[in-house]
């Protein structure tokens, strides 16, 4: 059965992590993975703390064959297991949760990838409502914030109109070096030396970075939130970044924080909505729960996957369970979810750390 949304907001506004927070219990036995009821003392509504369980929360998504959301599942549909061990589930909900969102968009695409993303930025504010915020960031090699978190609807339409992404491209305004170097105006001998850059467009923007920086702003964000990064680039990630992709993912599972993409630029095209091999955008949602929507020729197409991605990450299965039967002694466990219905696909992440901070 369905825990209110006021329940739910309550025990997630008390603290829970994606790992193990502390909260008003009486003790299970041994063996015993179902929360017990809350214990309190007195007449003090803040109660004091007997013991501490682990609660862990999980957000899904699940799908259908045509990619589809599925909304209709009860809770004795779902199993989930932790290192391998079934749990019993003792939170559901089905509840649409608001948002705490921030939005990465990527400075250092080609020019025609750039111009088509340029003009649809606008509906980006359409996909969001009056209870969620949203924060706005620009990236290429380093991570840019434009605003803080935006309550306000037209405030957040009017941040988005001033974002000009025609305003520089690489290589743009500086013609690559093809002559070989030169030593007091003559050249070396031997063959040139032509740059990577003389090649096309070069890689210079680091997606770890900016991944890492939006959610260290996201990590304290209220836990009654869904918190989301919301990422629209082409994929193409330096090798050179601070963060490396595994002190990313940590930060990111540590924080309860799922990341959505739209994919664009050609190598993006026709993809469908899957995740597809060693792209770092996909990498980054099948770890973390989130999903990848690949960036269609037409600018109606692109608008559209803008909506999806907030009426997908607001609207999840929200599954809860006492951790039992596992070795607490571990920073990191694994989380597997199944459902018993046939021909549905489920979206969550690969599995939580107990420390708050990686």
């Amino acid at each position: 059965m369905n825990c209110p949304r006021k329940l739910i907001a309550a025990v997630l506004a008390i603290g829970i992590s994606s790992g193990a927070l502390a909260i008003s219990q009486a003790q299970p036995s041994p063996g015993q993975g179902a929360a017990q009821p809350l214990s309190l003392k007195g007449d003090d509504p803040r109660g004091r703390i007997r013991t501490t369980v682990s609660l862990v929360v999980v957000p899904v998504t699940v799908k259908d064959g045509a990619g589809e959301l599925v909304t209709d599942l009860q809770q004795n549909e779902f199993r989930i297991f932790e290192d391998g061990v079934e749990q019993p589930i003792t939170l559901f909900s089905v509840d649409a949760f608001p948002l705490s969102a921030a939005v990465l968009i990527d400075d250092d695409l080609k020019r025609s990838t750039a111009d088509k993303v340029q003009k649809t930025l606008e509906t980006v504010a359409g996909g969001f409502s009056a209870t969620d915020e949203v924060s706005l960031w620009r990236f290429d090699n380093v991570p840019d914030p434009i605003s803080d978190f935006l309550g306000d609807n037209d405030a957040l339409l009017s941040q988005l109109k001033r974002i000009d992404l025609s305003s520089s491209f690489p290589g743009i305004g500086s013609a690559p070096m093809t002559n070989g170097p030169h030593v007091n105006t003559s050249q070396l001998p031997g063959p040139a030396a032509i740059p990577s850059m003389a090649a096309g467009h070069p890689n210079n923007k680091h997606i770890n970075d900016a991944i890492y920086a939006a959610a260290e702003q996201l990590r304290d964000r209220g836990r009654e939130r869904r918190k989301i990064i919301f990422l629209i680039s082409d994929g193409q990630n330096a090798k050179n970044n601070t963060h490396s992709y595994d002190d990313t993912l940590k930060l990111l599972l540590s924080a309860d924080i799922s990341v959505y993409s739209v994919g664009v630029g050609e190598a993006n095209l026709n993809r469908g909505i899957t995740f597809l091999g060693n792209n770092i955008l996909a990498k980054y949602a099948h770890s973390t729960g989130g999903d990848i929507f690949y960036g269609g020729i037409s600018r109606e197409e692109l608008e559209g996957l803008y909506a999806r991605v907030s009426e997908q990450a607001r609207n999840q299965y929200t599954i809860g369970y006492s951790g039992s039967g596992t070795d607490r002694s571990k920073p990191y466990h694994s989380i597997e979810v199944r459902v018993r219905r046939p021909g549905l696909s489920l979206l969550t992440r690969d599995g939580y750390y107990l420390s708050a901070k990686p």
